[in-house]
């Protein structure tokens, strides 16, 4: 088990006296070889979790352990064993090439030379570094230094890699490039990711299995696909037609009908409420001759927004 979580909770007194609580009991456990996205609005406890999890935070109450550690009595060996990256924080010196920082983090984190350069020499290469290795960190741009932070928290080869907003701010091409190297990392079981986010295709570009977060409680924890299913109200039926044909209205349980190519292909919106895909197929059909279909998934915003409408 890479993360359990029993009851943990973490209460801030402020300065009139005010208890205010960030975190309010949460249970969780994450395998080794998982991908979590672990988002919630702001104010919801995701900072706050994540700092317990590094052992930055003592908890109020409740048990964690991470790789086997308790992240505050064992700060010092869990460092060893997770990596972590935070898109508005650095851990590379500012004023040194960007080769000196990964030779100082060997340094720090005890990694042979053999196995440091094995692991440089793969990132550099998938990650696209050779350009801009020997530039100081602050000549470089936001997406060459994210690119450096992660090589930088995967150099000593953790078992959990925690990424707080990776992507916040990068360009397209930078945040594909990022997204591309992560998943390829978490497919290879090299390495468990923690992911916390508001740039929603991160989640569904890197991780199989959502936590949301609200108030400092888990509102909802499961395979993504699954809360699709579940919490996607709103999906649509794609319908490719033999002949052209009027707008497909009437149909129970679809709210809106556009048509395309002349009528040739119709897009249903329909709520899962009222009907499913294979009823509202099944009327189709009975209406008109088809050629192709296809059920579009809900958006994971949708999903999202869904679960945090009032």
């Amino acid at each position: 088990m890479i993360i359990e979580m029993d009851g943990l909770a973490r209460s801030f007194r402020r300065r009139r006296g005010e208890v205010v609580t960030a975190v309010d009991g949460i249970s969780l456990r994450v395998e080794a070889g998982e991908a979590v996205g672990y988002i919630g609005p702001n104010g919801a406890g995701k900072s706050t979790t994540i700092k317990m999890l590094t052992g930055i935070l003592v908890p109020t109450a409740g048990r964690v352990r991470v790789c086997g550690l308790d992240p505050v009595r064992q700060r010092r060996e869990l460092a060893r064993r997770i990596g972590v990256v935070f898109g508005q924080r650095s851990q590379l010196w500012w004023d040194l090439p960007l080769r000196d920082s990964f030779r100082l983090l060997r340094v720090i984190h005890g990694v042979g030379l053999a196995d440091f350069a094995d692991r440089l020499a793969e990132q550099v290469e998938l990650l696209d570094l050779a350009p801009f290795l020997d530039t100081p960190v602050r000549q470089l741009s936001l997406g060459q230094r994210m690119r450096g932070e992660v090589t930088a928290a995967l150099l000593h080869a953790p078992r959990l890699l925690v990424l707080d907003e990776p992507t916040i701010g990068l360009d397209l091409v930078s945040k594909e490039r990022l997204r591309t190297f992560l998943a390829t990392l978490n497919a290879a079981g090299r390495v468990t990711l923690l992911l916390t986010t508001h740039d929603l295709p991160d989640v569904k570009r890197l991780c199989r299995r959502l936590v949301i977060v609200d108030r400092g409680r888990v509102l909802v924890d499961g395979p993504l696909d699954e809360l699709r299913r579940r919490f996607g109200v709103r999906r649509e039926l794609v319908v490719e037609l033999e002949a052209p044909a009027p707008p497909l209205h009437g149909l129970p349980g679809v709210s809106s009908v556009t048509t395309q190519a002349g009528g040739l292909r119709q897009r249903l919106v329909f709520s899962t409420e009222h009907t499913t895909a294979a009823a509202l197929i099944a009327a189709v059909a009975q209406r008109v001759a088809v050629r192709d279909l296809a059920v579009a998934e809900p958006a994971i915003e949708d999903v999202v927004r869904h679960l945090y409408a009032p």
